[in-house]
């Protein structure tokens, strides 16, 4: 299965990717858009804070628990090809997904296999949970039988994680968020852990924006606008 894209192109001259998945129910388009909505204290959008970001939206379709093996192979597809168009620097491609999108690409992070063990420039989750838990790391690697997984876990040890949830959110609750910060911990993985006391089910904004922005220009060693 291949997913179709919908894409933000950068403003500037290209140096960076981020593959950002959407929620049960949305699509690549109505996301694309409505993420303009969310803002840092500045009035920025995250493209704008990037401006040499290339932004990449699939069109998952149908993001349940069912297609998930089909969705995660697709979506490693679409990593090893924007990391091409770098140069093979996968150091510079992010994932991020929020609600069932963050789940699909947690698990894609869980099954991701690099050139060397290279780390993904930064993972980040928004309203998400981990479907499958409280298994270790290669039973969670074996739920979804996927081929090409790797034995190791260099590349979920190396990439940084940031995790942001919103208390009040209705549709997964913030305790199953905690539940996926605490079994990629568990994983090996460095997480930084973002709780905001509103914003429901999406994007604590400017201060929720604000702390992914700042994450980004950390881990990718990069300066915001």
């Amino acid at each position: 299965m291949d997913l179709a894209i919908v894409t933000i192109p950068p403003l500037t001259d290209h140096t960076h990717t981020v593959v950002f998945l959407h929620g049960r129910g949305d699509n690549a388009k109505d996301f694309a858009s409505s993420i303009h909505y969310s803002t840092t204290s500045r009035g920025l959008t995250l493209p704008e804070a990037f401006p040499s970001f290339r932004w990449v939206f699939p069109s998952a379709g149908i993001l349940d628990v069912a297609c998930m093996p089909e969705s995660v192979a697709a979506l490693r597809k679409i990593l090893r090809s924007e990391a091409e168009t770098l140069g093979g620097q996968w150091g510079k491609v992010v994932l991020a997904g929020i609600s069932q999108g963050g789940a699909v690409g947690a698990h894609t992070l869980l099954n991701l296999a690099t050139d060397g063990e290279t780390r993904l420039g930064a993972f980040l989750g928004f309203s998400s949970r981990l479907p499958f838990p409280g298994r270790s790391l290669p039973e969670t690697r074996k739920v979804l039988a996927l081929e090409g997984v790797p034995t190791g876990d260099g590349v979920l040890r190396k990439t940084p994680v940031l995790l942001e949830h919103c208390a009040d959110d209705p549709l997964v609750l913030v305790d199953w968020g905690r539940q996926l910060r605490d079994q990629l911990v568990e994983f090996g993985a460095q997480v930084t852990w973002k709780e905001y006391p509103d914003g429901g089910h999406w994007f604590n904004s400017p201060k929720g924006i604000d702390d992914a922005v700042a994450f980004v220009s950390q881990s990718l060693d990069v300066r915001s606008v």
